[in-house]
């Protein structure tokens, strides 16, 4: 599978949760560790040994420094020692830093440690990860594309706001349900569930220091929040 959406939108969020839900076991009468489930961060570019030193760190294992078949085979040693169903890749995306020949390359490694460990692999990154893959139709066939949209105005964002509200340590309600409040937070986030909690946050803080203790349109307009899109922007002028 291929979990796919933008930055600051959930994806490592439902990833921990995955995680959390099959936990590693100690096994302490055994050799080794038990991990169904192990989660990985792509290197920054796609490299075989790369690939294999964030495994092995991940696991405190030792990293043979001999050769890359030497890394190889010791990946595939302590994984099947430890019993591994799915190998969760995230920033995968990162595999287009590369020149075409990495890409291919690193792509035939995931595809190796799929069959070789008959493993499930789960691809996480923003949706240049598509491209990422495209050049390996196999890769392409093989993973399933899930993707993650931005909230919308409706029903489930309004739902999401009230279980903010929830915890947001105000005296005072704010209605954060309300039409016309969800739609002005949902236009400064824009749409995504990270910067709604930013934007949230930072009300909340601005309403608590100047006494107003509820998050209002005006508390919105005042707490210094800057959107995605303005930060881009002020980069871009720098």
């Amino acid at each position: 599978m291929l979990l796919i959406g933008d930055s600051n939108n959930g994806k490592t969020s439902l990833v921990r949760t995955f995680l959390k839900r099959h936990p590693v076991d100690e096994n302490i009468a055994g050799e080794s560790v038990i991990a169904k489930v192990l989660y990985v961060q792509a290197p920054p570019a796609p490299s075989e040994d790369g690939l294999y030193a964030e495994i092995l760190n991940c696991l405190f294992e030792r990293i043979p420094t001999s050769s890359t078949a030497a890394r190889r085979a010791q990946v595939i040693k302590v994984l099947r020692g430890i019993d591994l169903k799915v190998l969760v890749i995230d920033e995968l995306h990162n595999n287009l830093a590369g020149t075409t020949v990495k890409q291919q390359q690193f792509l035939n490694v995931i595809k190796y440690l799929g069959n070789e460990l008959q493993i499930s692999i789960v691809g996480c990154g923003t949706g240049d990860l598509l491209r990422a893959v495209s050049i390996d139709p196999q890769i392409q066939n093989r993973f399933t594309p899930l993707l993650i949209p931005k909230w919308r105005a409706g029903k489930d964002y309004r739902m999401l706001l009230k279980s903010f509200e929830s915890i947001i340590p105000l005296r005072q309600p704010s209605a954060l349900h309300d039409v016309a409040l969800a739609t002005k937070i949902l236009a400064m986030s824009e749409g995504t569930i990270g910067e709604t909690s930013t934007l949230l946050n930072t009300a909340a803080l601005h309403a608590i220091r100047t006494g107003e203790e509820r998050i209002s349109v005006e508390v919105l307009n005042a707490c210094d929040y800057a959107s995605p899109s303005d930060r881009t922007q002020l980069a871009s002028r720098i």
